[in-house]
């Protein structure tokens, strides 16, 4: 199981992925929003997205939980 962490605090922008999704290596999961700039959140293996942990528009902290996948 890999959980995917915010690398810094910002917004969640918009969420590409849903419970299910096959996904591969280096596909992005979630753009956020910090300091004016968009920050693609990535896959970090091939595997399947089992929860998104956010919502678009949610503040997070760095370090936060984003996505789970197996």
């Amino acid at each position: 199981m890999a959980e995917i962490l915010a690398p810094m605090s910002g917004n969640v922008w918009k969420i590409l992925v849903k419970p299910g999704d096959l996904v591969a290596e280096d596909d992005e999961l979630i753009v956020m929003e910090a300091m004016k700039m968009e920050i693609p959140v990535t896959a970090p293996q091939d595997g399947k997205v089992e929860k998104v942990h956010v919502q678009e528009g949610e503040p997070v902290e760095a370090d936060a939980l984003l996505v789970t996948m197996s």
